[in-house]
C-alpha cells in the first residue's frame, strides 16, 4: 500500500518542463565551460591572451553547482558541446566551442557523453534547467579553401554557400550577404551552411531533436541567428521541442523583432546597447533606454516576456571594463532581474571581473576563489531572491508588463508590482531623489528597499518620495510581499511563510527514484 502511495506521489510531482512559459520564471547563469571550474578543484594559470584550453569541464561545473544555486540561479547556459577544430589556429584554440567540425561527436576537452548526462542529471535533481549553446550557421576550417571532407556530417562542398566573406557594409544594406556569405577570414574561414538545401535542413532538424533528447536539455541558445534565413528557424525550433533563444546582434528592435516570431525569443541586444550606454557614465541617457524597452514591448512576439536580458556576455566587453564606479555597476546589474524577460548573468560578473573585448572577457573563474561574501555576489543573490518573492506574492508578475513611472536622463522609476525599482546613473558621489506619486502601493503601506533593508512608508495615496545614497539603486517591495523565514530582509518580512510542502517536493525531486522505491519496499 505504501509503495503505491509513494509512487502516486512521485508521479504527481511536476516534471521538469522547458516551454517558454516555464523558462520565464527562471534565472540563468551563463558560463564558458572551459573557464568555469576544473574537475579537481585546482586553479591553473589561465592567460586569456593565449586563447588556449585552460581545463574547465562538465565535472567541474557539477562540483560548483552549489555556488551557482546559492546565488539563486535555477538554470545554467553552457558552451557548445560538439567537437571543434583541434590544435592551434591563427586565433588560438577552440576552447570556447564555437568552431564546429563534427556535430555528431562531443568536444572531449569538456568531458564524455556520460559526463554531460551527469551534468544534466545533477541539475535536474536540483530542479535546475540546462541550456546548451548550438552553432548552425557555419563550420570552422583551418585552411582556405577548406577541407570539406574534415567536416561531419556535412562533408561535401555543396553543403555550403559559395565562398564570399561578409563585408562591414553588408550589415546595413545586404541581408542576403549576411545570410549567405562567410564569417571569419582567410586564415580561419567559417564556411557558411547551405541552409536552403533540404538535406542540410533535415540533418540539422534531426540532430537538434536527438541532442535535446539524449542529454535531457531544457533550452537551446542559438548562435549567429541573423546569419541564417528567418524561415529556417521555425522547423528547427519545433524539432528541438524546447525554449529557443537566438543571438541577433543588432541594436534595432525592428530588426530583431521578426526573429521572435521564428524562435521562442531572442537575446535582447537592443536593450543591452542602450543599457550599457545609459549606465556607463553619468552623461548617459536613461530616457533613451526606457524608450527602447517600450519599443520592444510593442514589437517583440509576447512583448519582452521571453527575451533574454543581460548586461554582459562572452562576445562583448565586461561592463567594468567601461566603468569602475560601483554605483553605476550595481544599477546596471539590477536591470535584468527586475524587468519582464528572463535574467541572464555572465559568469565572473558577480566577482567583479573587468575583461575587455574577446578574449579578455573570458577569464578563468577559479582565479576568483568563488568567494560568496563579495558585494556583487550578495547583490545578485538578493535580486534573485527578491524576484522570486515578487512572483510568489503576485501571480501575474511574470505575465504583466513593467511601466516607467519616471524616465529622465539620470533617473528611472520602474513599476512591476509588487516591485518599484529606482535606478540612477548619477554615480557614487551623488544623492539621487525620486518622487513617485503614482507608485501603486496601498495608502501608508510599509515598504522596504530589499537591497539595504531600509523601511519607509508610502504616503496616503500610495506614492513614495525617496532620497538615495551614494548613487545606489533601490528595489522597493511591500513588507507583506516578503516571506517570513525567507532570505530577503527577514527581520522586516510580514508575508506568508514558504510552503513546506513545496520544499518537500523539491527534496523528493532531488532523491533518486531508486532510493524512494527502496524505501517503499522496505516499509511495505
Amino acid at each position: 500500500m505504501l509503495t503505491s502511495i509513494l509512487l502516486s506521489s512521485i508521479l504527481a510531482l511536476p516534471a521538469l518542463a522547458a516551454s517558454p512559459d516555464d523558462w520565464r520564471t527562471r534565472s540563468i547563469y551563463q558560463l564558458v565551460t572551459d573557464r568555469f571550474a576544473t574537475p579537481d578543484g585546482s586553479s591553473p594559470t589561465c592567460n586569456t591572451e593565449d586563447r588556449r584550453y585552460c581545463g574547465g569541464n562538465y565535472k567541474g561545473i557539477i562540483n560548483k553547482l552549489d555556488y551557482i544555486q546559492n546565488m539563486g540561479f535555477d538554470a545554467i547556459w553552457i558552451s557548445p558541446v560538439v567537437a571543434n577544430v583541434e590544435g592551434n589556429t591563427s586565433l588560438g584554440e577552440a576552447f570556447h566551442g564555437y568552431w564546429t567540425q563534427d556535430i555528431n561527436k562531443l568536444n572531449d576537452h569538456f568531458g564524455s557523453t556520460d559526463d554531460l548526462k551527469s551534468l544534466s542529471d545533477a541539475l535536474h535533481k536540483r530542479n535546475m534547467y540546462l541550456m546548451v549553446d548550438v552553432v548552425v550557421n557555419h563550420m570552422a576550417a583551418t585552411s582556405n579553401p577548406p577541407n570539406f571532407g574534415s567536416f561531419a556530417p556535412f562533408n561535401q562542398q555543396s553543403n555550403f554557400h559559395p565562398e564570399c566573406f561578409i563585408q562591414a557594409s553588408d550589415y546595413d544594406n545586404n541581408q542576403t550577404a549576411v545570410e549567405q556569405c562567410w564569417l571569419g577570414d582567410e586564415n580561419l574561414p567559417l564556411a557558411d551552411m547551405n541552409t536552403e538545401d533540404q538535406n542540410v535542413i533535415s540533418t540539422w532538424n534531426t540532430w537538434i531533436g536527438d541532442l535535446v533528447k539524449n542529454y535531457t536539455i531544457d533550452g537551446v541558445r542559438i548562435d549567429t541567428v541573423k546569419h541564417v534565413r528567418k524561415d529556417f528557424w521555425p522547423d528547427f525550433a519545433k524539432a528541438a521541442g524546447v525554449y529557443t533563444v537566438g543571438e541577433v546582434l543588432h541594436n534595432d528592435t525592428n530588426y530583431v523583432a521578426p526573429y521572435t516570431q521564428a524562435l521562442s525569443a531572442a537575446l535582447d541586444y537592443p536593450a543591452y546597447f542602450f543599457l550599457t550606454a545609459g549606465f556607463q557614465t553619468s552623461n548617459g541617457n536613461l530616457s533613451n533606454f526606457a524608450s527602447v524597452i517600450q519599443a520592444g514591448q510593442g514589437a517583440y512576439n509576447n512583448g519582452e516576456h521571453y527575451m533574454g536580458s543581460f548586461l554582459e556576455n562572452h562576445d562583448n566587453p565586461r561592463f567594468q571594463s567601461l566603468t569602475q564606479d560601483q554605483a553605476l555597476v550595481k544599477n546596471a546589474m539590477t536591470w535584468p532581474f527586475i524587468q519582464d524577460g528572463i535574467p541572464i548573468l555572465y559568469y565572473g560578473q558577480e566577482q567583479g571581473y573587468a575583461g575587455g573585448n574577446d578574449p579578455a572577457n573570458r577569464e578563468a573563474l577559479w582565479l576568483s576563489g568563488y568567494g560568496e561574501d563579495k558585494p556583487l555576489v550578495q547583490h545578485v543573490k538578493t535580486l534573485n531572491a527578491a524576484r522570486k518573492a515578487a512572483a510568489a506574492a503576485k501571480s501575474d508578475f511574470h505575465t504583466s508588463s513593467l511601466q516607467f513611472l519616471v524616465s529622465t536622463q539620470n533617473n528611472l522609476a520602474i513599476s512591476k508590482p509588487p516591485m518599484l525599482t529606482l535606478l540612477t546613473n548619477e554615480g557614487s558621489t551623488s544623492t539621487p531623489q525620486w518622487s513617485v506619486p503614482n507608485a501603486g502601493f496601498s495608502a501608508n503601506e510599509e515598504v522596504v528597499d530589499v537591497l539595504t533593508c531600509t523601511k519607509i512608508n508610502a504616503d496616503a495615496n500610495g506614492g513614495v518620495t525617496v532620497k538615495g545614497s551614494g548613487g545606489n539603486p533601490q528595489v522597493l517591495m511591500p513588507t507583506s510581499a516578503l516571506p517570513k523565514g525567507g532570505t530577503v530582509c527577514p527581520d522586516l518580512a510580514t508575508g506568508a511563510q514558504s510552503s513546506s510542502a513545496r520544499s518537500l517536493a523539491v527534496q523528493v525531486l532531488g532523491t533518486s527514484l531508486a532510493a524512494v522505491l527502496t524505501l517503499a519496499i522496505a516499509f511495505s
